[in-house]
């Protein structure tokens, strides 16, 4: 399968027709010794939105090309918004909140610059202020579907997922094709252990955006979950050849091998896991435990 892009989490607006995207890890699949699974798909496994650099947009050649325009029109809102998103991109955030703040200062009714100031705050863990510019970009544009989602990951983030499914439905309410909106309220069906409605959502998301793993690792969670491990084990697979680099997914993988008690292979995949994130704790003690069992039976006789 082709390389993914990554699954775009949250995103910094342009205009309405542009955007740029933030990507954060989203899902943690967790498997206890009873092989039971344990959802933390609500929960981010960071507190802040990573800021994907996209080198072409975020590189220094286009950020002083849009430096140029700026100079050329020191009074167009859209041309700071637009080298916002740069400098957002590059994950300069303070330059960021400088031009998002002058093309507000130009145009207080930019609501897209209200939300693409609010995912740069967030990024820098102002979480009220962030709240707050997203109220206002609703307030300027009640039917902005990217400051519902925005809002949505916020309030979810802080555990208010009631708020939050709340937002992700109006923004899926005013036909967004934005597959932010169906993964996010499929992680709060998930965490409720409705796992029919999650595998719906899952599926939409992955219909949107394809090469994304997230949504495969989010719906394969649910299907482990309802002991459907057959499709589980399929979508982790496609999770892993669409992006090697997630340790969830390597971790979801040896789950399955662990409960169909093939022990090597999930101390193997396990192992991946860790490479990729030696913090996360799932492939920890899924290393230990299958490790553990690999030992024991090479210790049984013939």
């Amino acid at each position: 399968m082709a390389a993914s892009t990554g699954f775009r989490t949250d995103r910094i607006s342009l205009s309405a027709p542009r955007a740029v995207h933030i990507r954060r890890s989203l899902m943690a699949a967790v498997a206890a010794t009873s092989f039971a699974l344990f959802l933390s798909g609500c929960q981010s496994t960071t507190s802040t939105d990573v800021l994907k650099v996209e080198r072409a947009q975020g590189s220094e050649e286009n950020i002083s090309s849009l430096s140029a325009v700026i100079a050329a029109n020191p009074q167009d809102p859209e041309a700071y918004n637009v080298r916002g998103s740069a400098y957002g991109r590059a994950g300069q955030h303070r330059r960021a909140l400088e031009d998002f703040n002058r093309a507000i200062e130009l145009n207080p009714r930019f609501y897209q610059a209200y939300a693409n100031r609010a995912l740069v705050q967030r990024s820098l863990g102002e979480q009220a202020q962030a709240a707050a510019d997203y109220n206002m970009a609703l307030q300027l544009n009640p039917n902005y579907d990217v400051a519902y989602i925005g809002r949505g990951n916020l309030y979810r983030q802080a555990g208010r997922l009631d708020e939050a499914f709340s937002d992700f439905n109006r923004a899926i309410q005013l036909d967004t094709t934005d597959p932010r909106a169906y993964h996010n309220r499929g992680l709060i069906y998930q965490a409720r252990r409705q796992h029919d409605p999650a595998i719906e959502d899952f599926s939409k998301a992955i219909s949107l955006s394809p090469n994304s793993a997230e949504p495969y690792n989010g719906r394969g969670i649910s299907y482990a979950a309802q002991g459907d491990d057959d499709n589980a084990f399929s979508d982790f697979n496609t999770a892993i050849n669409l992006d090697g680099k997630l340790a969830e997914s390597w971790a979801n993988q040896a789950l399955i091998y662990e409960r169909r008690g093939e022990m090597a292979r999930a101390a193997k995949s396990y192992s991946h896991a860790l490479k990729l994130d030696p913090n996360y704790t799932p492939a920890k003690d899924g290393l230990a435990r299958t490790r553990g069992a690999v030992a024991t039976a090479a210790k049984q006789p013939a």
